[in-house]
């Protein structure tokens, strides 16, 4: 198979990002609507003395169907059209990242400005989490509003040669659009997840059987939707943009053993205690910042936002000497 040029990539997140858009309110809605089926019944059975299906009940699921889910697809959209202008900084302040000066980092703005000027980029701003890990991520909508994070500890534990191919990932990132494509994504789960807890919150209150009802099933709907069903849709993005990345670092830097060393090192302290409550922040790290453990850790390989640290570095290994 011939491998993705860069502006193949680029078109291909293009699209992926259309179907996002469309994929996250649509499967809100056909989820919202079955919901509503199953608990109308309860509903006309509290106020009519009746829960069988019948003509009459699918019209009154209908009717509040007609209401509820406009009315929280039109927040999502809202909340989707922010975030893609704000959604980069959200996640920096998530992530504890503080906005460094090239004055105070030089020799990190200097890595920074080689990279962009080889990617044919504009040089974006540098983050620092104060955290002993080894991590990174890229975030912002293009490459004109676009920033770089790095741990404290990448930074201090990696060589000069190492923490360029880091940078070159990350640019990489940017050039291809991944960031936009993932600060969507992560706006979307976010805005899921923080609903149904909200909902669940405030409705903690004395209320009708039905209205509690009502408000019970939203608030469950909007965590099924964040937990499960929004993260299915984080990885349909396939986890080859970080071959592909890795890829187009080391052309940027022609130093893929380096990359290989960071990502050796990486691999093995890569935990960000910052990130343990933003877990759909992972996606956009160059390696996996969370504990995989607990009853379900089982599910981590099906659930993985990354490939294998070690497919990434035998890859990496094959292309030294060949660039």
């Amino acid at each position: 198979m011939t491998p993705k040029t860069t502006y193949e990539f680029i078109g291909e997140n293009k699209r992926k990002t259309v179907l996002i858009v469309l994929l996250f309110p649509l499967l809100f809605a056909a989820l919202a609507y079955v919901t509503i089926l199953l608990i109308t019944p309860f509903i006309m059975e509290a106020e009519h003395g009746g829960a069988l299906y019948n003509q009459t009940t699918v019209a009154y699921a209908n009717y509040f169907s007609a209401f509820i889910i406009p009315a929280a697809v039109g927040l999502l959209v809202v909340w989707l059209v922010i975030s893609y202008f704000t959604g980069g900084n959200m996640i920096l302040s998530s992530a504890g990242a503080v906005e460094i000066t090239r004055a105070n980092y030089p020799d990190i703005y200097n890595l920074a400005d080689s990279v962009a000027i080889a990617a044919g980029l504009p040089t974006p701003k540098i983050y620092l989490m104060q955290d002993s890990s080894l991590n990174a991520f890229a975030t912002g909508r293009d490459p004109e509003h676009a920033a770089i994070a790095l741990t404290s500890g990448i930074i201090e534990k990696l060589n000069r040669q190492e923490l360029e191919t880091v940078i070159g990932h990350e640019m990489a990132h940017i050039g291809n659009r991944d960031i936009r494509l993932m600060v969507i994504v992560v706006s979307g789960i976010a805005f899921f997840t923080f609903a149904g807890w909200m909902i669940l919150r405030f409705g903690r209150v004395r209320a009708k059987k039905q209205a509690a009802l009502i408000i019970f099933a939203a608030g469950m709907v909007c965590l099924i939707y964040g937990y499960l069903v929004a993260p299915l849709i984080r990885l349909a993005l396939s986890r080859r943009r970080e071959f592909q990345a890795d890829a187009t670092s080391a052309l940027l830097t022609r130093n893929p053993a380096a990359l290989a060393s960071a990502l050796e090192k990486i691999s093995g302290n890569s935990i960000v205690e910052e990130l343990k409550e933003h877990e759909a922040v992972s996606a956009m790290c160059i390696e996996d910042p969370l504990h995989k453990q607990g009853i379900f850790s089982f599910l981590s390989g099906m659930y993985a936002t990354h490939p294998p640290a070690e497919a990434r570095i035998a890859a990496l290994r094959e292309m030294d000497g060949k660039i």
